[in-house]
């Protein structure tokens, strides 16, 4: 963008930015009338023309500094043409790669260990490297070199596993870290989702792992990594073992995974993290891989025996005691929503329908730059790079929307619903019999409310009339999808060597299955008859300024990711939307969302 010609980039901005805003018109003409000027000097030497190409100046660089410019740009246009020469000029791909490609990437590497390249631009440049690579791949099959993605020899490349584990299917930060330890010039093996333990420990011997990665995205995938962490201590490996996804932490690490292995057990908190760490573990001096290890399992002990002493002093009610202070409602004079009618109902929805319910903020956060959308274009430091991650993610998505790429699914159920006066919901038909009953969690801490009073208790159970106040209360549930089409889109991107796109797709996928959520709870609210005079801006529902709650399995109030199974039963998903469950509970396609609705005038999430 910087390299733009100043005096064009000022006219093009004036216009698309509608900086003259009292007289828009004018932007347009001085651009016109710049476009004249540019024509009249084309035929001069060294003219307008020439310095609006200036952007192609290092198309005269040398042609290693040529691929070095490609990489660190992200620039793919010209590098099969460049790998080729280079090819000929070097006469070996193995010089090749480990001469101007490695070169290239390791400013790429530098840049982004010193906070000056992110995660979208360092992506774009493993896009560059392994299109370079697909040129060369072939010479060196037929030279009968073992080489990895990256090109570096297998018994030269340090060699990293990663994984998904078994149960969960999301893998968008597992694929970034695999792309930023390729750019650092590591041999990455990626076994993909829902992997077992016995082919994850199987691939560590075949492959000779030096260090391995287990990534998850859900609760139950963190016990899958202390039985994953068991097994490698049963059969004896050594091999340091990084932790990953959105439900991990450094205290669950060093508290519930670290005990189980005599090996270093390390959380990563983001990808920008993932090279330090391995360079830490994978030191070339044996010393400093020994004192690697050994503080990574004091820190787990000190960070485990200060959790385990404050637990200790932790106050913990009865269930009998917590339920004296839950939540009550006057039932006589609560008002209940009443839906316009029981049952299960599918409701056809496009993705140009949800674009406008998009929430894009999380889809910055997915690429580790953070802020809030659309402040975060003006951050000082991750401005630019989200502008341009925006561009990308709108251009994509107007594809996607055009060429109706994704058909997203929306399902939706109302059942009359009574409590047992405690955390048990009967689930009934419009005769009145018991389909299912959920016995949803209760806050036990013994907590203190800012009045110095007893803490209410919680629990979603409150939020529906009991059994004895002699009224029908009504809860609603929900599953909605981007659909089946995005893993096919997604590979399509891999197949043309460009991870970025790939990723890309399925950051987005996500943004439009929660935003076929938030559409869906929109109606759910209309259908309820309460939402029918919402009239709330998209800032209002983001906020979530209107009546009820949407609490999802898994999450806090609702921490149990086994009740999506009643889900599932009642509204029979997988029949009519294919939405599955995984052994751990985890929706496939993973961008999938699911949940209750609770219309209490007082539901709140806890």
């Amino acid at each position: 963008y910087d390299e733009i010609e100043p005096e064009l980039l000022k006219r093009v901005e004036d216009v698309i930015l509608n900086r003259k805003s009292s007289n828009p018109q004018g932007a347009s003409e001085e651009l016109v009338a710049f476009a004249e000027k540019l024509k009249a000097s084309a035929v001069e030497p060294g003219g307008a023309t020439a310095a609006i190409a200036k952007g192609l100046e290092w198309r005269t660089l040398a042609l290693d500094e040529r691929i070095s410019h490609a990489l660190v740009k992200g620039v793919d246009s010209h590098i099969v043409e460049d790998t080729e020469r280079a090819l000929a000029e070097l006469g070996s791909p193995i010089a090749v790669i480990e001469g101007p490609l490695m070169n290239g990437m390791r400013i790429v590497g530098d840049l982004f260990g010193e906070g000056k390249m992110f995660l979208p631009q360092v992506v774009k440049s493993a896009r560059v490297m392994k299109k370079a690579v697909a040129v060369l791949e072939p010479v060196m099959l037929a030279e009968r070199e073992k080489r990895t993605v990256m090109g570096a020899e297998t018994e030269k490349a340090k060699t990293f596993l990663i994984a998904t584990v078994k149960g969960d299917v999301h893998d968008i930060g597992k694929n970034i870290v695999g792309v930023v330890l390729q750019c650092n010039g590591y041999r990455v093996v990626d076994l993909g989702v829902m992997v077992s333990t016995s082919k994850i420990v199987d691939a560590i011997r075949s492959e000779k792992a030096d260090i391995v990665g287990l990534s998850g995205l859900i609760t139950p995938s963190l016990d899958e990594m202390r039985l994953n962490l068991e097994e490698f201590e049963r059969v004896g490996l050594k091999v340091p073992v990084l932790i990953g996804g959105a439900t991990t932490s450094g205290l669950h690490t060093a508290v519930k995974l670290d005990p189980y292995y005599s090996g270093a057990v390390s959380h990563v908190l983001d990808a920008s993290r993932v090279v330090e760490v391995c360079q830490r573990f994978l030191s070339e001096n044996e010393a400093d891989r020994v004192a690697a290890v050994a503080a990574v399992k004091e820190s787990n002990l000190r960070t485990r025996e200060e959790y385990l002493g404050k637990a200790s002093s932790r106050k913990v009610l009865s269930p009998e005691a917590a339920r004296l202070r839950k939540f009550s409602s006057d039932w006589a004079k609560t008002d209940i929503a009443i839906p316009d009618r029981t049952g299960v109902f599918d409701w056809p929805v496009s993705v140009g329908e949800l674009v406008e319910y998009i929430d894009w903020s999380p889809l910055f956060w997915s690429w580790e730059l953070k802020g809030l959308y659309p402040k975060i274009f003006e951050h000082p430091k991750y401005g630019d790079q989200a502008k341009q991650l925006f561009a990308d993610a709108k251009g994509l998505l107007d594809r996607i929307v055009r060429e109706n790429r994704f058909h997203p699914r929306v399902l939706v159920g109302f059942f009359p619903a009574v409590t047992d006066g405690a955390e048990t919901v009967s689930f009934r038909d419009r005769d009145g019999k018991v389909l299912d009953t959920i016995t949803f969690e209760r806050q036990l801490d013994d907590e203190v409310a800012a009045d110095g009073s007893s803490a209410v208790r919680y629990s979603l159970a409150d939020f529906v009339a009991p059994a004895a106040a002699g009224r029908e209360d009504y809860v609603g549930m929900f599953a909605v999808t981007a659909g089946r089409d995005v893993e096919a889109f997604a590979q399509s991107f891999l197949r043309q060597h460009d991870d970025y796109q790939s990723i890309l797709v399925k950051a987005l996928a996500d943004r439009i299955a929660e935003a076929a959520a938030e559409w869906a709870h929109k109606r759910a609210r209309a259908f309820c008859g309460f939402g029918r005079t919402e009239n709330l801006a998209f800032e209002d529902l983001l906020k979530e300024n209107y009546r009820g709650i949407r609490p999802a399995p898994g999450y806090s109030a609702c921490p149990s990711h086994a009740h999506k199974q009643k889900i599932w039963k009642l509204m029979q998903v997988k029949e009519r939307i294919g939405i599955a469950l995984t052994e751990s509970d985890m929706m496939d396609p993973a961008a999938s969302v699911s949940g209750f609705y609770f219309n209490h005038p007082d539901a709140r999430y806890f």
